[in-house]
């Protein structure tokens, strides 16, 4: 059977944007630059941070006169409000503007605000369809403490859509395929309860440290997804004793690229269960930094390999899928409680509570 170019790469099925959680910046980088102005799910936005520590998410449009509020018209921060560049009028984290310079503030003046939500210093803003409040939350804080590194960022922007991203979640084929993994294997059922999907798997990989030596890891992973935009990887490799996470966050900047934010955070060695290349005579601190970057150059790797592919790929709303594919088919009925109806009336919204596979 012939599939049509419709069919081939029907992107209209992803859209409007999924509902759900986005990445937005980090605490950190919102103090370091204050102000903050960026394309998130096609809307211009600013964060920002007020006096006691508030994080603020808007539109960037001036509702006065419809000035940029950006920096780089002029806009800034003074004493926690932000500071509109052509008149004065100042809103405070709210959205409402509390001073103008030659007038009471009009209560009419409010910027649209969006819902934020901060989970170890990482900043999320809620999307809804329609303008829709938060129908679900994201995961608590996981546990931490000072033996957990600081969180290291790496960030792509890509053509693509965060449901094909966050598939790889629960496509084991391509690790053996595309990643050169061994002995890939499900430990658990793929789950799905209400906005959340949970993916548990082991593998091998043989890698080269240093080029000096071959070595093998041997890792148990459990993915959390929570929607289409945050992925929580807890890592446990088996031969060292070495625990990792890592964040994949995926964010629609317009209807064509997204911003993919690696975010990954090492435990400390303290001791490893055997040596690598000596390290073991390595400060503690030393030791986990250099594992680190062995790790981060280990997942850069993969997800440019990844990229290559998602930013070329068709997508296909009928794939025809193999036995082997079965998560993908639970994978993509989860993803349907994300969507609005469309406008032909095919609902795509479902109401998974808790499904097993």
């Amino acid at each position: 059977m012939q599939t049509s170019q419709t069919e081939c790469n029907d992107l209209s099925l992803l859209f409007p944007f999924p509902e759900g959680w986005y990445f937005v910046a980090s605490r950190r980088s919102i103090l370091k630059e204050r102000l903050i102005q960026k394309t998130w799910l096609g809307e211009q936005i600013v964060v920002w941070c007020d006096e006691e520590g508030r994080i603020c998410m808007s539109e960037s449009v001036c509702p006065h006169m419809g000035s940029e509020l950006g920096p780089a018209t002029g806009g800034r921060v003074r004493n926690g409000c932000l500071v509109c560049p052509f008149h004065g009028f100042e809103y405070d984290v709210t959205g409402q503007c509390v001073a103008t310079p030659f007038a009471p503030a009009p209560k009419s003046a409010k910027l649209k605000v969006f819902e934020t939500r901060e989970l170890l210093g990482l900043v999320f803003a809620w999307w809804g369809n329609g303008g829709q409040s938060p129908r679900w939350s994201l995961p608590e804080d996981p546990t931490t403490g000072p033996d957990w590194g600081e969180l290291e960022f790496r960030s792509m922007r890509f053509p693509g859509h965060p449901q094909e991203t966050t598939e790889n979640a629960v496509d084991l084929a391509h690790l053996r395929y595309v990643h050169g993994y061994s002995n890939v294997s499900r430990t658990a059922s793929v789950s799905v309860k209400g906005a959340c999907l949970e993916s548990c798997f082991d593998f091998k990989r043989r890698q080269n440290i240093a080029g000096i030596m071959r070595f093998m890891f041997d890792v148990s992973a459990t993915t959390h997804v929570f929607g289409l935009g945050y992925s929580f990887v807890q890592i446990h490799e088996r031969t060292l004793g070495m625990d990792a996470r890592l964040w994949v966050l995926a964010t629609p900047v317009d209807g064509k690229f997204i911003d993919l934010v690696l975010v990954g955070q090492l435990r400390e060695l303290r001791k490893p269960k055997r040596p690598i290349i000596g390290m073991r005579f390595f400060p503690v601190g030393l030791r986990t930094r250099i594992m680190g970057k062995i790790l981060a150059s280990v997942q850069k790797r993969d997800v440019l390999q990844d990229v290559a592919i998602w930013s070329r790929k068709q997508y296909r709303a009928h794939p025809q899928l193999c036995r082997s594919d079965g998560e993908i088919a639970i994978y993509r009925r989860y993803c349907e409680q994300f969507y609005p109806a469309r406008p032909d009336g095919i609902q795509n919204r479902r109401k998974l509570q808790s499904v097993r596979v």
